[in-house]
């Protein structure tokens, strides 16, 4: 404890704690796996694992196919039959052609969605991350993240097995966030991290 003077009267610094550490998920689903893949949608949400409080700030949006294949973004024919096997419903989400978004609105979005983001998760950040930041410098654009900012999820859960959770709607990238952001929450619980 620090005591300083002000306004004549003895006054008590007290260690800050931080209230709010802000963590963001970001999941991909695409039609390839190399790093030039066509997205088909993102999802993404920020969340404070130290705490179990519901992830919120929810981005959701489909991605124009077309724009991309025409600037050479890469289609995998094995990710086209895997997409396939999937259930009706989660293939018409990632693969119908509805509500899908220009790249420049992809950009802003994920843009003003980073900000005040401190940490960036996902499932993987050589396929989330690296694709993303493949599109950001193919359009010759500044990411808005850091290479040190980047946690693989991944890795946190091979910490231990975790038992009796089922994940819904898999291969929804909105749902796979909010999936991942609360897994990591219970696993920072169980470790007893703390910031």
């Amino acid at each position: 404890m620090v005591e300083t003077q002000r306004e004549g009267r003895a006054h008590t610094d007290l260690p800050i704690q931080r209230l709010m550490t802000t963590h963001g998920m970001i999941d991909l689903e695409t039609l390839s796996t190399r790093p030039d893949a066509v997205i088909l949608s993102l999802g993404a949400i920020k969340f404070n694992p130290y705490t179990q409080e519901q992830p919120y700030d929810p981005l959701y949006f489909k991605v124009d196919v077309d724009s991309q294949t025409a600037m050479g973004r890469h289609v995998m024919q094995d990710t086209l039959d895997w997409w396939a096997t999937q259930p009706e419903h989660i293939r018409e989400d990632a693969l119908g052609e509805s509500d899908r978004m220009d790249l420049d609105y992809t950009i802003k979005a994920i843009n003003k969605w980073a900000v005040g983001v401190e940490v960036f998760w996902c499932q993987g950040p050589l396929f989330d991350y690296a694709i993303l930041q493949n599109l950001y410098a193919q359009l010759n654009r500044p990411c808005p993240w850091q290479y040190w900012a980047i946690r693989d999820s991944r890795t946190l859960f091979s910490l231990y097995k975790e038992t009796d959770v089922i994940k819904l709607d898999a291969h929804n990238a909105l749902a796979d966030c909010d999936y991942q952001a609360k897994k990591v929450q219970r696993y920072y619980k169980q470790l007893n991290l703390r910031p």
